[in-house]
């Protein structure tokens, strides 16, 4: 069968999850995979996992959507009227979300005229927002059954049209147990199958070596994520900033680009801490194995923004807990499913310095079981099993 995915901007330097999953859905012998891009790629880093697909990805012109949605008109005007009349209707109430949904829909409708020259079979979104919006279109326009994975701040932050793409998908792909609650007030499992599918990682380019916060000296804690908001930087600068021993000890490296870095460099300085902080930007995925590979310590403050926005169930918390190093990561969302307090690592409450500066401590001073974590991550977040599972997923919506 042939699976075209839709994604919003492809490659991404934060969603190698993405990559990792093409990679081994396309390894399965009875499946042909098509990628399709919304937007075009923002970003110059561009990771191995998904540098196989880059030639190949398809991301309609502005000039092929409009043509290639007079093509529909032409041929099905009710059905494209339909479109345009649900996202005016059921999104007005976000004026910027409609906006943008009234953009998608012709560079879906060319999505979906392709879809017709290259027979595909079904259709995979990543993320509820424009890439399931682009799905759903193209169900409307050729009858190609579509699914999508729901992640974080795609239905966190606004739910329009939600239960409308909930349920004319042959099926949903959640990535936590929290996200599958999530979706029951739109129609999940009452009207159209969730499914907890875990992103996963490659545990073979994971060194397993269980280690501890050294007695004295440096303690090098690592943070992997974007600098935004809700991944709670600013929090954590305000936790490592105590005097006292041993947070006094920790000198972190932030890992990963955002709008966010001028404020932090900003706080750091205040803080008088800039010296045992650096910004390292955006990484490749060998550096950040490589910097895993030196850390005493990994911590991921997470939060709830302003807008709304919040973490679904990190991968970067995947891979620290994949190496055996204490992680520590906050009470919020899915991610309480990976970091199980006391057990696979320690949580602290969102968008709290001195809970987090506890958890931070109890890291050092305390001990979990590394192995315990290694284990769940090989159980739970193994990207072989991920596919294995879309993969039967994928074949139960054609043969229905």
């Amino acid at each position: 069968m042939r699976i075209a995915y839709i994604t919003s901007r492809f490659p991404s330097s934060s969603e190698t999850f993405i990559a990792r999953e093409l990679n081994h859905v396309a390894a399965f012998e009875d499946i042909q995979v098509e990628v399709h891009s919304l937007f075009p790629a923002t970003e110059t880093l561009v990771h191995p996992s998904a540098e196989p697909w880059i030639e190949n990805v398809r991301r309609p012109t502005g000039h092929e959507g409009l043509r290639d949605l007079a093509w529909w008109l032409i041929r099905k005007p009710l059905t494209v009227a339909g479109l345009f009349g649900t996202v005016l209707s059921r999104c007005f109430r976000s004026p910027g979300y409609m906006a943008r949904s009234l953009v998608t829909l012709p560079i879906a409708a060319s999505i979906a005229r392709r879809l017709g020259e290259s027979k595909a079979d079904h259709v995979h979104a990543h993320y509820a927002t424009y890439p399931a919006l682009a799905a759903w279109a193209c169900r409307r326009l050729t009858g190609v059954p579509y699914s999508f994975t729901v992640h974080a701040h795609d239905v966190y932050v606004t739910q329009a049209m939600l239960a409308q793409k909930v349920r004319d998908a042959a099926f949903i792909d959640a990535i936590s147990e929290y996200n599958r609650e999530f979706l029951r007030d739109y129609g999940g499992d009452s009207e159209t199958p969730v499914h907890v599918i875990h992103c996963g990682i490659e545990l073979e380019r994971y060194d397993y070596r269980p280690r501890r916060a050294p007695a004295s000296g440096p303690i090098e804690a690592l943070c992997v994520a974007s600098l935004q908001e809700h991944k709670g930087q600013r929090v954590l600068l305000e936790a490592i900033a105590a005097e006292d021993d041993p947070l006094a000890r920790i000198r972190l490296t932030l890992v990963g680009a955002g709008p966010e870095r001028p404020a932090l460099e900003a706080q750091a300085e205040a803080l008088g801490i800039t010296e045992r902080v650096e910004f390292a930007g955006s990484q490749p995925e060998d550096e950040v194995r490589r910097r895993l590979s030196e850390a005493h310590l990994f911590v991921l403050p997470s939060l709830v923004a302003r807008d709304g926005q919040m973490e679904g169930l990190p991968v970067a918390l995947m891979e620290s807990l994949a190496c055996g190093i204490p992680t520590v990561a906050s009470n919020l969302s899915g991610i309480p499913e990976i970091v199980r307090d006391g057990e696979t690592g320690y949580l602290a409450e969102p968008g709290d310095a001195a809970s987090l500066r506890g958890a931070l401590e109890r890291s050092v001073s305390d001990g979990v079981d590394a192995a315990s974590a290694r284990l769940l991550v090989e159980d739970e977040f193994n990207v072989s099993s991920s596919a294995s599972a879309l993969r039967r997923l994928f074949l139960e919506s054609v043969r229905t």
